[in-house]
Parts: structure tokens; sequence; C-alpha cells
């Protein structure tokens, strides 16, 4: 984050005069109106989150910065020129604007402990818009930390165009049960029962899927609500391996294995009788990842003799390869994940005796490495299409990184006991 200082004595305290600054709003803009922020295109807008007062104004502050520089579209300013200069109880705009910030964001903890949000567009001295966000539980719980980031992630659109994607989570496997972890590291907890592998969400993250090996020795395809009530799709003694659920809900595609390989089979997420879908004729092909509007499907397969991608219609029908195996100075690709948006598919390539995670383009077939640093693989996307979580070995043990795959930023998201497996949740606060 670019620090931006001033001093603090040409500041006037917040704290005396946000609650009149909020009151001299304009009404006239009708709340919830999604008017984007005006600013040079290739620029990041410089923002600026006021304080918020209460008793858990810290917090929430404190979780709308971070947010919002996690999502590498704005430039958040902190230090004290983050204490926006005000003149007679209203904001100084001009002065604001020469300390770098295009926006305001002001926040009030309203009654009954929701959060009234309205955003500045300085270069127009104006409210640029007004809205109310209920906080469903407690302060610091669970719940009320997803609504909070929900505030964060509107509010970027309202700057950006583009939705934030702090409002989701991650799962991950640890120590052989799946794990949950909000976006921002917050709260990782164990959900699943041991032996669990592969998790995937479903498409409103209310549910997941796993691979599980019970204590007779069979592989189990599992569904999970996220409170719990597992049940199982899929058994038997040979491969049951890396469940997916399709963008409608309705179908859970895994590998399964018999004596002449592994292919895909498709089985309804409420359960009934499995149907195959690839016919690899004694090839291996495994960890399948659906098109957005759910008609193809993106896998990894054998089929030439190591692994490449391949794409292939939700029926089986019409497979193609994806990944060439021309590029990179060995032929194995696997692990892919198809970008929300429909225009990229994520996979790792082996290069140099170590994974590095890669992006393919569906339009012309380009290829753009994301990672060099150490060890990375398993790619998965974020909802906006642009962030990826990749396990990584960089800090000496697998842990997960976000990556901006634009601007190749990283940071660290677990820490602790090794991980394997992520997988991005969808959205979980749905834009008003």
């Amino acid at each position: 984050m670019q620090r931006l200082l001033v001093s603090s004595a040409a500041l006037v305290a917040l704290a005396a005069t946000a609650p009149r600054a909020a009151a001299q709003v304009d009404t006239t803009q009708r709340p919830g109106v999604s008017v984007r922020l005006n600013y040079d295109a290739g620029t990041r807008p410089g923002v600026i989150v006021m304080p918020v007062r209460g008793a858990d104004g810290d917090s929430i502050r404190a979780i709308l910065q971070r947010d919002l520089d996690y999502g590498d579209r704005v430039n958040v300013i902190i230090g004290s020129a983050a204490d926006v200069p005000m003149a007679n109880g209203r904001i100084n705009y001009k002065l604001v604007q020469q300390l770098g910030a295009a926006a305001i964001v002001q926040a009030t903890i309203a009654a009954g402990g929701a959060l009234h949000v309205a955003v500045h567009d300085v270069v127009r001295q104006q409210v640029l818009t007004v809205r109310e966000f209920p906080l469903s539980g407690t302060p610091g719980s669970p719940p009320w930390r997803l609504a909070v980031h929900g505030v964060s992630d509107q509010v970027e659109q309202w700057l950006t165009g583009v939705r934030g994607i702090a409002a989701t989570r991650l799962l991950f496997e640890r120590d052989g049960r799946v794990w949950v972890v909000d976006s921002d590291g917050e709260n990782a907890r164990p959900i699943s029962e041991r032996g669990a592998l592969s998790p995937a969400w479903n498409p409103n993250g209310s549910a997941l899927v796993y691979s599980t090996l019970d204590d007779a020795g069979r592989q189990r395809i599992v569904a999970q609500n996220l409170d719990g009530g597992a049940r199982v799709l899929a058994s038997s003694p040979v491969t049951n391996l890396s469940p997916t659920i399709s963008p409608d809900g309705q179908t859970v595609v895994y590998a399964h294995g018999e004596e002449a390989g592994v292919d895909l089979y498709a089985v309804p997420f409420g359960g009934g009788s499995p149907r195959r879908i690839t016919v690899g004729r004694g090839s291996i092909n495994v960890q399948p990842t659906f098109s957005p509007d759910g008609r193809r499907i993106a896998f990894t397969s054998s089929r030439l003799g190591h692994p490449e991608v391949y794409i292939t219609d939700a029926d089986g029908g019409d497979p193609d390869l994806l990944t060439s195996y021309d590029f990179g100075d060995q032929n194995y690709r696997s692990d892919p994940d198809w970008s929300p948006d429909g225009r990229l598919v994520a996979f790792q390539s082996m290069i140099g005796g170590v994974f590095q995670v890669f992006t393919i383009s569906l339009r012309d077939r380009s290829v753009k490495r994301l990672t060099t640093e150490a060890r990375n693989e398993a790619p998965s996307w974020a909802p906006d299409s642009r962030h990826v979580v990749v396990l990584s070995t960089r800090t000496g043990s697998r842990q997960l990184f976000v990556l901006d795959s634009e601007t190749g930023r990283a940071r660290q998201l677990t820490r602790g006991a090794a991980t394997r497996m992520p997988a991005w949740s969808p959205a979980l606060v749905r834009a008003p």
C-alpha cells in the first residue's frame, strides 16, 4: 500500500465531525445507485476509508481497508493522510485531492448495528452513492465479518465497476480433512470427516463435494452442506476422485477408475445412478472443471501417453486437446480450472522438474506464465477471474498464496500445517 503522509496538525480530528458530515450527504442522490468513479485508464484510484466511530468501528475500518487493498484495483491510502481534512464540518475535497485520493469511503454505524456507507467522488466534490447494509451476527463472528466483506465488495464495484472478492471463502485439505478459510486468511477451521480430499464448491457456496476413503477401504464421493449433513454419492473399492459440481448445481462429475483406466462419470447431486462421460480406452482422465455455461468440461488426460489438458462437451462428445505439448521442457500439464468469465483455463505445468502455474486463452490458445518462484500448483480462480489461489512452497512449506494474474502480486493466505487442493468459492454475499 502507498502511505501518504501529511502533518497531523493540518488535519481536523474526524471523531468530532463524522456525524455532522454524514448528515450532509446529498439526499437527492437515490440510495444504491451504482455510478462508477471516473479515473484515468491504467491507474489505480486513491481511496481513503474514513475512521468509523463506535465500539466496532476500528475493526470495520480495518476490514474495509484490507479488502480494498487485496482487490488490487485501488490504492488504499493509510496513515495520517487517511484522516480526512474537514472545513466547517464538511469534507475539504480540494485538500483531499492533493493527498492523492479520488474517492472517500465514509461509514457510520446506524441504529440496530447496520452500516450506513457513503462514497464520495473527490474530483466531482460530491457523493457518488449511498446505501445502508445490515450486519448479521455478533461483532467479530464469521457471519458478521462476511457481511462487512460484502460491504467492501459493493464499494469496490461502485469505485471500479467490478465487484470485489472479499465475501468469499476457500476450501483446502490439511491433515486429511477439508478446511475452510475466509478470503483474507481469517477463521480457518476444519469442516469434514477425516480422509477427505479434493474439495469443490456448489454454485451458491452452501455445500461442497469431496472424495474420501472409508474404514472399509472404499473410495467415496461425498456431498456435504456447510452446516453438516454429509451423504455418499458414489462408493466403490476402486478409484473415485476429484469431484466437481456443474454450474447449475445439479450434477457432480468425478473420476472413476476400473481395471482399464480412469474415466469421468456424472451423478446427480441429489443422488442417483452414475453415467459415463469419457471413453479413455485405458488412459487416466481426472480433474474435471466446468465451463461457466456448463456446456463443456476441461480435464486432465494421459491419452497421449503423458498428462495434458483436454476439453470435451459435457456429455463426453468432441474431445479436443487444449494444451500443446510443444512448450516447456517436459510434457506434463494438469489440474485445470476454468475461469468464471470463460476466457481462460489455469493449469499447472512441469518446468525443470517443478510445477508452475500458467493460463491459456480459450480464444487464441495463447499461454501466460504466472509463477516462477519455488513450486506452485493446483490453481483455482476467484469469482473476479483475475485472482488465482495456488499451492506454493515459496515459504518452505506447502501454503496457499493468492496471485493477481495481472500484476503478479502475491499474498500468503494460510499458515501453519501444510495445505493442499484449494478451491475458491463463488460470491457468498450477492449484490443488492
